[in-house]
């Protein structure tokens, strides 16, 4: 009997798991993947997979170790002097063990109120507008209105030991704002509320978040925002250089209100994709492990003047007697990432200085061949409904099928991160069950870029990998429309 209500629809296919996992075997020895098992993977965007470092990142840190005595400040510094080439003198760096110990140093000095001075600590809030991945940013602070606290309670921000404190910070409030034009339904077999976001109009969402913001002034800290520029996540509409414009009016109200605009990009690429510049932001981040291929590390890259700040609770803003930088103890001493992984880091940047056609051209070709595979999709009502976007900006591309559940039909099974957490995930599970690492997949939006076998030691694509990497999600895919009731 075919479901009637979408809570039942989801049931249906967690009941059907089982045969899901069975045909997506018998799938992949028909592609013949089980021969490569554990050999492809579709997305190097999470620290919990990332790629192997490509030869002239290994080469680089090869090189430093051979040197006898090489100061870490002295590493650095090279890496502010090519972040300055990329972005300006008005620019400056710092490197932190992940983007996680990123962001939460930007946050710690930027936005969270002063524990100091006399009197009671007053209360600080910046804008957190309602969309997917909120919760890397959002859960920064007590999340406000309170009818949005639910959203924090599945999400890898607040599990384990420290679940109840999370990462809120002392005094902070998150203010959630959602966007016009996006839906917020509910979905997936964790079933949560997924905001859905191609329809996202920029000049009618900034004029709520201003809106917003002018009601909570007196308390205003800051503004962030997910670095992504893909119509998934909410930024299909761009200017005419391409720049999405609903970010870049997010940094034109942070300016108004003189409070920073904090950028999380984690699983995207800085030069090649968006600038702080681009949508005035005053500080951007980055996870360089995933898309970029460092070695693990956060890259915080922000306005000189944001910057100082930044640095001196790192260790890095000079040494008592003077000079203008040091690498010594402070109040972040403990995201220390280490000397290899700057060497590294600044490898992968310098390549993205002076060569950037090494790392677009991998991106290029996977994109093609993303493009043709899913065009023999069945069900083959669906094909027209995807929106399939090449990003430099994350290093890859996104395929969100979102509109495949429009006039009120079920479309493809859109699960939540929820899911994945709880391995109660069909489509991540069935491409798992073929031997294949999976893409990334929540929220109506499929990421997938090169980097887990399927390129070689010089960040060449290996074609081969990357068509049956890609044939075997859309196999993934049909396999679990048809336990959905949903074939042709």
């Amino acid at each position: 009997m075919k479901p009637k209500y979408r809570f039942q629809f989801y049931q249906e296919i967690y009941d059907n798991l089982p045969k899901i996992l069975e045909e997506a075997g018998k799938a992949a020895k028909e592609l013949g993947l089980d021969k490569l098992k554990n050999k492809i993977g579709l997305y190097p965007g999470s620290s919990a997979c990332p790629g192997p470092l490509p030869k002239y990142v290994l080469d680089a840190i090869i090189k430093a170790n051979q040197t006898p005595v090489l100061p870490v400040r002295e590493v650095e510094d090279e890496l502010r002097e090519v972040i300055k080439d990329i972005y300006g003198d008005e620019y400056d760096a710092a490197v932190t063990n992940t983007c996680e110990a990123a962001l939460r140093v930007c946050f710690e000095t930027l936005i969270a109120p002063p524990t100091l001075r006399k009197g009671d600590a007053y209360r600080a809030r910046y804008i957190a507008p309602y969309g997917e991945d909120f919760d890397f940013m959002a859960a920064y602070g007590r999340p406000f209105p309170p009818k949005y606290k639910n959203l924090i309670i599945d999400r890898s921000c607040s599990a384990g030991e420290l679940g109840v404190e999370a990462k809120c910070l002392l005094n902070l409030d998150s203010i959630f704002v959602r966007l016009v034009g996006a839906k917020y339904e509910v979905h997936g077999i964790k079933f949560n509320p997924v905001p859905l976001m191609t329809g996202t109009d920029a000049e009618k969402s900034i004029e709520r978040i201003a809106e917003v913001a002018e009601r909570h002034a007196d308390t205003l800290a800051g503004f962030e925002s997910i670095g992504y520029d893909t119509p998934g996540y909410g930024y299909g509409e761009k200017d005419e250089s391409g720049v999405p414009k609903l970010k870049k009016l997010i940094g034109q109200l942070a300016d108004k209100y003189d409070v920073p605009y904090l950028v999380d990009s984690a699983s995207c690429l800085p030069v090649i994709g968006l600038s702080p510049k681009d949508i005035g932001a005053d500080v951007m981040v980055w996870s360089m492990d995933k898309a970029a291929r460092a070695p693990i590390s956060g890259l915080i890259v922000g306005k000189e003047e944001i910057m100082v700040p930044v640095r001196k609770s790192l260790g890095l803003g000079g040494q008592r007697h003077g000079e203008v930088s040091s690498h010594s103890k402070a109040l972040f001493s403990l995201c220390d990432p280490g000397r290899d992984s700057v060497v590294g880091l600044t490898a992968v940047l310098k390549t993205l200085r002076d060569d950037p056609d090494k790392i677009k051209r991998p991106i290029d070709k996977y994109h093609d061949i993303i493009t043709e595979e899913f065009s023999a999709l069945k069900p083959s009502r669906f094909k027209d409904k995807l929106i399939i976007t090449k990003s430099y900006t994350m290093g890859g591309t996104e395929l969100n099928y979102e509109r495949t559940w429009e006039d009120g039909e079920f479309g493809i099974p859109i699960f939540t991160s929820e899911d994945l957490f709880i391995k109660a995930h069909p489509l991540a599970s069935a491409q798992e069950e073929m031997g294949i690492y999976p893409a990334l997949i929540y929220s109506g939006n499929i990421f997938l870029g090169p980097g887990l076998g399927t390129l070689d030691e010089n960040a060449e694509l290996n074609e081969e990998y990357a068509r049956l990497g890609v044939r075997s999600l859309v196999r993934a895919v049909e396999i679990v429309c048809k336990y959905a009731g949903l074939e042709d």
